[in-house]
């Protein structure tokens, strides 16, 4: 299972990369076309499961897991809006802290307890909670840091860089959002499953019939989005940069097949191995797009992926 784990690690990272490279700064409709790449390979996934792979899929399905596929891929398109703002290191860790926001929403809904027991009241104890305000710490650092940067010293780090970033508010606030809007996507998605769980025994099936739902809503959005894209707007295909976008919806989707695989599993050392694929995407960012940061943004990042890795571990 520890080889599905890092698959997954690898084609999210390599997702992350992808896109970016594929996500022209000037390219007002990167995103969309992100996102049609994205939707692309996941229909052509679905079809595959309902027709060889015999997913009992319905058309209800996909009504009921609606909610949570509004929350991923909204924040899917955002996310890949912010691409074209800031450098891929600090995105990537940022979007990742969703599952502490996610462990702040389900408190506020559930409660806390802080005694492990079978309830639905959120387990709480000392590493958990030092997760939480590592990532919540981390990433209210990267922001201050990333905006107080003297201007000069920005230019300076950039000078080898492939892509220069000036000051923006946007350039934090998107990834923010990203992690906001993926975390309610994954409470909603808890609430679903366990709904489909009461009905359904083999927890396998009801994750292949969700993605499989999931992949479908990211199809039509996709044909939303080449409508706009390609017939309203008129833009051509660009090989260089929309075959590159292409292999991030491959890496997306492969990445998410081999991730459902380690949830059923409840393999937890796959759910650390899987969140550290924020770190890996700051290493291709390193090599491939010469990102380099200070010393102040490695230190954020590091409190930030800390966080990350003990809330994978313990399954939050």
């Amino acid at each position: 299972m520890w080889i599905i784990a890092i698959i997954a690690m690898l084609c999210w990272s390599g997702s992350d990369i992808f896109s970016k490279v594929g996500s022209k700064q000037s390219d007002k409709l990167s995103h969309y076309k992100v996102g049609i790449a994205v939707g692309l390979v996941m229909g052509i996934h679905a079809i595959y499961s309902v027709t060889i792979g015999g997913v009992p899929l319905t058309f209800a399905d996909i009504i009921n897991y609606l909610p949570a596929s509004f929350f991923y891929i909204l924040s899917m398109v955002i996310g890949y809006m912010g691409l074209r703002y800031i450098e891929l290191s600090i995105s990537s860790p940022i979007c990742n802290g969703s599952g502490a926001v996610t462990a702040i929403l389900c408190m506020l809904v559930w409660g806390v307890t802080f005694v492990e027991e079978d309830s639905n009241a959120v387990f709480l104890n000392g590493p958990i909670i030092a997760g939480i305000v590592l990532i919540v710490a981390g990433i209210i650092a990267l922001g201050f840091v990333d905006n107080l940067e003297n201007d000069d010293l920005r230019k300076e780090r950039q000078l080898t860089a492939n892509r220069k970033y000036s000051k923006s508010v946007l350039a934090i606030l998107l990834p923010v959002v990203y992690c906001i809007l993926d975390s309610c996507g994954t409470f909603v998605d808890t609430l679903i499953a366990d709904s489909y769980s009461e009905r359904i025994a083999d927890e396998l099936l009801v994750g292949d019939i969700l993605n499989t739902a999931y992949e479908f809503t990211w199809m039509f959005i996709a044909i939303i989005f080449a409508i706009y894209v390609f017939i309203i707007k008129r833009e051509k295909v660009d090989k260089k940069y929309d075959g590159t976008k292409l292999l991030g919806g491959i890496c997306e989707a492969i990445g998410q097949v081999f991730y459902m695989m380690v949830i059923v599993a409840e393999y937890v050392p796959g759910y650390v191995i899987i969140s550290a694929y924020c770190a890996v995407s700051a290493i291709w960012g390193r090599i491939f797009l010469k990102e380099k940061l200070s010393w102040k943004h490695y230190l954020a990042l590091a409190a930030a992926f800390a966080g990350i890795l003990i809330l994978g571990f313990f399954d939050v």
